[in-house]
């Protein structure tokens, strides 16, 4: 409706100023027909000076100013009558124009996605063109997919590879574990064999000791016989031979002794021995005890190893399936193709564009305000668009107020601190959003130069 009265308004003015122009017209051609004697009063006027003389000129005289203070006192009313709508429709323009903020200084504007090669590889198909819609998860890009089957089939291999040595190691730490057992229970026996042989060797000793003491009384013994028969057989009140006999004892039983003392200490020695092989057992033991839950915790870094070496292979083969997936390149969103890029043949590396697609369900306006017209203005407030090159309006809506004004967001802004300031009016991007379901926003393109008008009553 507002737009609509300001048409009519200027209309108005328009048709006034046309009225203006023609009574100007008007009065100007009566003023030459007087002054240059042609038309019905010149005529009548020479007729009068032909007959009359002086008395006929003085009357036309007076007729002629007649007619024209009669044209230019209907000529000024006209012109004050048209002065008086003249300030009456700006007077009503002001008034209307104070309601909106407005500005030439806009574009249609959207989100433009650049669609990338992720991996690299030959292009084999295109398969779509510029201006072309397309829709989301649409191919349009081949890649050669064959280094990337290769790919994928060599880390399908090392998977199983990985698999299987995993697998292989899996059984040891039970069978470590059986192992440590056996060796601990082993030593533990070998210990307890070591402690009998140390008591065994002790006991063996002792009897040694008791078999010395005792050859050494009964060598006392015969050595004291020895000492008493002597005398009796050198005055032969004994039989010599009963003398021989008792020396022959006694030597046996001296003999006797050293042979026992020698069995002692070997038995000694035997004792140490025993010891000895006790204490190694116990060492065994102990490490035996010591040892196996490392040897466990061994076995199990050795699976959990070759677990992560299979969770790295199988981490591999899912990248070589994306990999082969990359090898379509799909549309990520609905647009239309701004830019066709790649051409069959061209060899792309990941991270290469092949493609400009415009999002055609996402438009909005950007306008750039003076930062003098942002004073009334806030979200939400009504907007009337006028798009150049359909020629047509919309409706929309402020969505959202400046960040920032265009010199500050620039690639090089303005540097205000050298001393050479001049103060401009800046202009500030304010973002309007199309209402939905009007017609013809299909036809709306990024780029197009639009008129917007913010209602900021």
């Amino acid at each position: 409706m507002a737009g609509e009265k300001a048409g009519v308004l200027e209309q108005e003015v328009a048709q006034l100023r046309d009225e203006v122009r023609r009574l100007r017209e008007e009065q100007n051609r009566e003023h030459e027909k007087l002054t240059d004697g042609n038309g019905p009063a010149a005529e009548k006027t020479e007729k009068d000076a032909k007959a009359g003389g002086d008395e006929g000129r003085s009357e036309t005289d007076r007729e002629r100013e007649k007619q024209k203070k009669g044209l230019s006192t209907r000529a000024k009313v006209l012109i004050l009558a048209a002065i008086a709508v003249i300030l009456f429709v700006g007077l009503s323009w002001w008034l209307y124009s104070r309601q909106f903020e407005s500005t030439d200084d806009a574009q249609v504007d959207g989100h433009i996605s650049g669609l990338a090669a992720r991996t690299s590889g030959t292009v084999t198909g295109v398969y779509v063109e510029e201006d072309q819609y397309v829709k989301a998860g649409e191919v349009v890009v081949d890649l050669d997919p064959r280094d990337a089957k290769t790919a994928l089939e060599q880390a399908q291999g090392q998977l199983a590879e990985a698999q299987a040595q995993a697998e292989a190691e899996q059984p040891n730490v039970p069978v470590t574990e059986v192992t440590n057992q056996t060796n601990i229970s082993t030593t533990g026996a070998e210990v307890v064999s070591a402690q009998a042989g140390v008591v065994a060797a002790e006991h063996d000793y002792q009897a040694a000791l008791e078999r010395i003491r005792e050859s050494e009384a009964n060598n006392t013994k015969a050595q004291a016989d020895v000492a008493r028969y002597r005398p009796l057989a050198e005055k032969d009140e004994v039989p010599r031979e009963q003398f021989d006999q008792v020396v022959a004892n006694a030597q046996a039983l001296a003999a006797s002794v050293a042979a026992n003392q020698a069995s002692a200490a070997a038995s000694l020695k035997q004792v140490d021995q025993r010891r000895a092989q006790l204490a190694e057992a116990q060492r065994r033991a102990e490490e035996a005890r010591k040892n196996a839950p490392r040897q466990v915790a061994i076995r199990r870094a050795n699976v959990a190893s070759r677990q992560s070496m299979v969770e790295t292979a199988r981490a591999q083969l899912a990248q070589a399936q994306l990999n082969l997936s990359y090898c379509k390149i799909i549309s990520p969103v609905n647009g239309i193709i701004a830019k066709r890029i790649a051409e069959v043949g061209d060899r792309v590396a990941p991270g290469q564009q092949v493609m400009l697609i415009v999002q055609m369900d996402d438009l909005w306006v950007t306008a750039n305000f003076r930062e003098t017209q942002l004073r009334r203005m806030h979200p939400g407030q009504s907007v009337r668009i006028h798009v150049d090159a359909l020629d047509g309006d919309f409706d929309g809506y402020l969505d959202s107020m400046p960040a920032a004004s265009g010199a500050v967001t620039s690639l090089l802004p303005p540097e205000n601190a050298t001393g050479n300031f001049v103060k401009i009016v800046q202009r500030l991007p304010a973002r309007i959003r199309f209402k939905k379901g009007q017609q013809a926003l299909e036809r709306l393109r990024p780029g197009m130069s639009v008129e917007t008008k913010v209602n900021v009553e």
